[in-house]
């Protein structure tokens, strides 16, 4: 069984920083892309930004340039920090993740975090 958990969200002012983190655990051989998506109230999940075994990143436009995708592989473990956070950035985060593990290969994604932006 593989599990991906999200930690960092909180409530933070407009222009203020927070740093997501997301673990992988589990019976894991290794993982490919993994990346962070979020979902705001009334609104679909959409891309935030991904990152590949070999730190390859994408980013969404709304985001370029304020949040830094990054990894540790020898952790199993992604980051999001964000910087210049804005009202419009509120919403639950999730870490995604494409996994081969001993069930196979399979994408998985975490409980989410909650991240709030106040004007």
């Amino acid at each position: 069984q593989v599990h991906l958990v999200e930690s960092g969200g909180g409530l933070v002012q407009s222009g203020g920083s927070l740093r997501l983190s997301c673990a992988a655990s589990g019976s894991i051989f290794s993982i490919n892309t993994m990346g962070w998506y979020r979902q705001a109230p009334g609104k679909e999940r959409e891309l935030v930004a991904t990152i590949t075994s070999d730190r390859s990143t994408n980013y969404a436009d709304s985001v370029k340039g304020r949040f830094t995708i990054s990894r540790d592989n020898a952790k199993k473990t992604i980051y999001l920090q964000m910087n210049s956070l804005k009202p419009e950035d509120t919403a639950v985060y999730y870490c995604n993740a494409d996994v081969w593990s001993v069930v196979g290969y399979s994408n998985y994604w975490g409980q989410g975090t909650q991240v709030t932006v106040s004007s």
